[in-house]
């Protein structure tokens, strides 16, 4: 049986789950391929506790943590309202195809309109077919604003320190 819990960020239970299934991502292709460096592991969890609006759904297997959603919640400007992005989705491959990516999904949206939030926006790569098809049949779409000018793009620019 599957349960779905909001994370708790001082519950070392927790903290181990989203470490463990976060590095399980970044190590999938989809994820890039590389694990979480262990820099970033020591800092994760402070920096999710210090993130205002941070949220982190776990999906547990009895005790064993078999997905999680990563989100943050940020502001929508022509609406003038909370927006919830997600971004991160994790199942581990021994889980997947047993609906739990819907059902943490559905879970955020719950939190999402409890906390009077917009919409809930998220990035998919474009060869994830498997996501795409998820996500379409939870609500999501492509962002446009007019269709004339096509469909928003998702970019990005790394500094180096």
């Amino acid at each position: 049986m599957i349960a779905i819990t909001v994370a708790d960020y001082q519950n070392p239970a927790h903290q181990q789950a989203i470490l463990h299934l976060l590095d399980a991502y970044a190590l999938d292709p989809m994820g890039g391929g590389q694990p979480l460096s262990n820099a970033a592991r020591q800092r994760l969890i402070p920096a999710l506790i210090n993130q205002p609006g941070a949220l982190s759904v776990l999906a547990f297997d009895k005790d064993a943590p078999v997905g999680l959603v990563n989100c943050f919640q940020a502001l929508s400007t022509f609406q003038a309202k909370p927006l919830l992005n997600i971004h991160d989705v994790v199942v581990l491959p021994t889980h997947r195809g047993q609906g739990i990516s819907t059902m943490l999904l559905k879970k955020v949206e719950e939190i999402a309109r409890q906390r009077g939030c917009c919409k809930i926006t998220l990035e998919v790569l474009e060869g994830n077919r498997i996501a795409r098809k998820a996500y379409r049949k939870l609500g999501f779409c492509g962002y446009e604003l007019d269709p004339a000018l096509g469909q928003a793009l998702f970019w990005e620019k790394k500094l180096r320190y």
